[in-house]
């Protein structure tokens, strides 16, 4: 009898050092349907999730729950989603007529400032959280810090600052008379195996989250350098140990075939563009947890300024044509291989706010939406290593959460308008 009584109290005690342990809820999201882990694809009806005052999620229950002192915020009429993820952005700039003058009139701060109003326009756009690779390392850094710290509204920032470049290569400064090349230099561009592991440790000495490199030239550098491999493999081979080394990821711009490859077997974590894979590019993929970053949006859109004219220079005109092209069968190619894909679209060289135009091009080239939703929530998580961040709606995760009007997993297009946004448990649009 005593021993029962005891037991009896005990469980109490505990119950309730438990429900004293637990989070409080403070805001209660009802969501008619919720597509809570795109790796299922399960659509629930009549859902609610439940979130902390410190933004992160604490469970999701069948019904409309309600809790003491909990802000309720009505979705019963939206389809629910985890907040969308971009592998591909540079927010402190836009390609526009004026970029070879601001290449030498703005400064790192104006970037930072342009940088603060495009980060809330992609935020609106549904993207909470964002990969930033390639721009002035004060302004992207200082960015990444504002937001984190809320000061500014904007995606959650995995930052490179600027991209290790091979001397006078993409990612470095062409076009100009020699004084301006030297004066406007890029700080992390090198040549030799020993300089390019100097730029790297630099890079991560700066704040860099992930390095980003330059293996092959580029569309929008102002040189007729081709797109084919600039870094030679022994640079790469030392780029890729000292990141590794300090813990740091690596992801390569590449275009040609050759730099492609070549980045791949040196230990590249990703490629950005990937234009012109083959078949050993689609093998070397699926070695390890590898994942091509297909910016199909780029390419459409440069093809789009050089047919208009008056934005590219000659230089960038013939590479734009032949590249953009190339882009939407690099995609089926890489489709039809297996490769892993995270969803990225070099946003910056085309207009902030219209990333979804990347999921119409990945719909074009046959996956289904679910399979290009999972692209830019788990598989980007993944690829970021934010698995245990975001990317779900989830127990313990962000509350990075986004509604539309109607189920995006029939008709992608409903992407295209967000009526409610929420990064890390924060109300910026709707509700």
């Amino acid at each position: 009898m005593i021993r029962t009584m005891f037991a009896a109290l005990a469980a109490l005690l505990l119950a309730g050092s438990a429900a004293a342990q637990a989070p409080a809820v403070s805001t209660i999201i009802h969501a008619g349907r919720l597509l809570a882990d795109p790796t299922t694809g399960v659509i629930s009806t009549v859902q609610s999730v439940l979130i902390g005052a410190d933004g992160r999620i604490i469970g999701v229950e069948a019904g409309y729950a309600t809790r003491e002192g909990a802000a309720i915020i009505d979705l019963r009429d939206e389809f629910v989603l985890p907040g969308l993820i971009d592998s591909h952005v540079h927010l402190t700039s836009e390609l526009g007529p004026n970029q070879l003058i601001e290449e030498v009139t703005l400064t790192d701060a104006d970037a930072a400032l342009r940088g603060a109003q495009n980060a809330r326009t992609t935020l609106l756009a549904g993207f909470t959280t964002v990969a930033d690779l390639g721009a002035p390392n004060d302004s992207i850094f200082a960015l990444r810090r504002a937001i984190a710290e809320e000061r500014v509204p904007g995606p959650r920032i995995i930052a490179s600052g600027a991209a290790v470049t091979p001397d006078g290569g993409h990612g470095d400064v062409n076009g100009y008379s020699p004084r301006v090349n030297d004066a406007l230099r890029s700080i992390a561009a090198c040549s030799g195996a020993d300089a390019c592991r100097r730029a790297v440790r630099r890079q991560i000495q700066a704040g860099a989250d992930v390095i980003k490199i330059t293996a092959t030239g580029g569309v929008l550098s102002n040189t007729a350098a081709g797109v084919a491999q600039q870094f030679s493999d022994e640079e790469l081979r030392a780029i890729v140990d000292a990141a590794h080394a300090m813990g740091r990821r690596v992801t390569a711009h590449a275009h040609g075939v050759g730099g492609i490859n070549a980045a791949l077997r040196a230990g590249v974590d990703s490629i950005e563009h990937g234009s012109y894979l083959d078949r050993e590019s689609i093998r070397l993929f699926r070695q390890g947890n590898r994942y091509l970053v297909p910016t199909v949006l780029a390419g459409a859109y440069v093809q789009e300024l050089a047919q208009r004219g008056g934005v590219l220079t000659p230089a960038q005109t013939v590479k734009a044509l032949e590249v953009g092209a190339r882009m939407r069968q690099m995609i089926r190619d890489a489709r039809a291989g297996g490769v892993r894909i995270a969803f990225g679209t070099d946003t910056g060289v085309s207009q902030h706010g219209q990333n979804w135009r990347e999921f119409d091009l990945l719909i074009e080239a046959g996956y289904t939406p679910l399979e290009a939703i999972r692209m830019a929530t788990v598989a980007a998580a993944d690829h970021l290593q934010l698995n245990d961040t975001t990317g779900r709606i989830a127990p313990g995760l962000a509350a990075d959460i986004i509604a539309v009007s109607a189920d995006p997993t029939a008709d992608i297009t409903q992407l295209r308008a967000m009526r409610f946004v929420m990064a890390r448990g924060r109300v910026h649009l709707g509700g």
